[in-house]
């Protein structure tokens, strides 16, 4: 009701509200709220008043977040309850952007560490594009949204699981190994809120299906492509490629001799170039290789191997562990078991790691100790290096560490994934992985 210039009464639970048409446009166009008001962002309707049957003391939190900006939570009102109401009204999206800022490494504070559902060894943690993860543990993959509830989890009856990954916060991609003697294995795409199988992404050879083998994934959200290692029984050996709206196989790169395609471990999309980098990493392998691939023209345009090099080593050497490309940098930033950075220049084929010391930040790390092996992440500007129980951050063009982040429980961390405004840590021995976000910036 317009009960003078602009000003709007709400009856929520019993419980009256007035407020203005300038407090209500701050909801946006797309929530409830929102919606009441015209083109011109004057009420649609002059009724005398306007009924919601929620909880009043939710709206009364939420109307005063749309006025100042800020989120103040009573101890009496639970978080679910707020957001449950939040997703009511279309504010969700706000009441996120008041609970955490934007993501920044060097700001980063843990939020929550949740115990798992399923014992053993996890495989990987992957973040969703809006807040929640997914975590594979053997043949299962545990699915949780953005408020940490778990949804149903994706069970392939036994099927190891070798990696997962969010097309988008609806739809996750499991890949699998193919059991001997059986006809599974493979890649699928699922539900993320019930688990159910929504298509299964099959390899052609020779104008034949085939069963395979699938590992490491990739993503282009330039070209809606997905990327995935296989294995096959005959010479399914390579790299597939599929369209994410058909679901269809639109490429395959055979591997060439002497590459080890089928059994990467690590891809990563590079975007900028429409490269992919392919890269088979010890201990799954004795030599070590990266290469970029161009699927235009079925080339290889860039490649790297520590075949030769490492002949004579011992395990005490510096061996690739991780890899992933920096396109602003033009290199290929590696790490070792003593989280040593290396970087590659890919402006020229052939050359050494050009190592950077960081074993001094190990504190004392003995040769031999039972650790997860490291992994590398890229983020707006940042690189992150996972060793042991912590998370170290690097910057600046001299990538000096800035930010440590680590947690007393659950032990080493196997694997880290970011996405959603938020790091996700998964360790080891406790089954248990942990949530870092940035706080919002302080109000002056």
């Amino acid at each position: 009701m317009a009960t003078g210039s602009d000003r709007v009464r709400f009856n929520v639970g019993g419980k009256i509200f007035e407020t203005t048409t300038t407090t209500l446009a701050n909801a946006g166009r797309n929530s409830m709220l929102g919606a009441l008001l015209d083109d011109d962002w004057n009420l649609r309707s002059s009724t005398g008043e306007y009924f919601i049957d929620r909880n009043p003391a939710c709206f009364g939190v939420l109307l005063d977040l749309l006025r100042s900006g800020e989120l103040h939570l009573p101890p009496n009102i639970s978080e679910k309850l707020l957001y449950r109401e939040a997703l009511f009204y279309g504010l969700l999206d706000h009441v996120r952007s008041a609970r955490w800022g934007p993501f920044d490494g060097n700001r980063l504070h843990l939020a929550a560490s949740v115990a798992g559902g399923a014992p053993g060894d996890g495989t990987a943690v992957r973040a969703s594009p809006d807040g929640g993860c997914c975590i594979a543990h053997g043949s299962v993959a545990h699915v949780y949204d953005w408020m940490l509830d778990e949804h149903h989890p994706i069970n392939l009856d036994y099927q190891q699981i070798n990696d997962v990954g969010y097309i988008d916060s609806g739809n996750i991609v499991v890949t699998a190994r193919e059991r001997p003697g059986r006809a599974d294995g493979g890649m699928g795409l699922f539900s993320s809120s019930s688990g159910e199988l929504r298509h299964r992404f099959r390899v052609s050879h020779d104008n034949k299906v085939k069963t395979f083998t699938a590992g490491a994934l990739s993503f282009s959200n330039s070209t809606f492509k997905i990327f995935a290692s296989c294995k096959g029984r005959c010479n399914e050996y390579g790299i597939g490629v599929w369209d994410q709206i058909t679901g269809s196989q639109s490429d395959f790169f055979y591997q060439p001799p002497g590459c080890s395609f089928g059994d990467a471990d690590k891809l990563q999309w590079i975007e900028g170039d429409n490269f992919l980098m392919v890269a088979t990493l010890f201990p799954r392998t004795d030599n070590c290789s990266i290469g970029i691939l161009d699927f235009r023209e079925k080339n290889m345009v860039w490649s790297w191997t520590d075949e030769g090099t490492m002949a004579t080593a011992s395990l005490d050497e510096k061996r690739v562990l991780h890899a992933i490309v920096m396109e602003d940098n033009r290199s290929v930033c590696v790490v070792n078991q003593y989280e040593d950075l290396g970087f590659l220049d890919l402006r020229s084929n052939g050359g050494g790691v050009r190592w950077s010391s960081r074993s001094k930040l190990m504190k004392g790390k003995v040769r031999g100790e039972e650790s997860c092996y490291p992994k590398l992440v890229m983020h707006n500007g940042q690189l992150f290096s996972s060793m042991n129980d912590s998370i170290s951050v690097f910057c600046g063009p001299e990538w000096v560490l800035t930010t440590t982040l680590r947690t007393s429980f659950g032990g080493p961390i196997c694997d880290f994934s970011i996405g959603g405004d938020r790091l996700f840590a998964l360790h080891s021995e406790e089954n248990v992985f942990d949530m870092w976000e940035s706080p919002t910036e302080p109000i002056l």
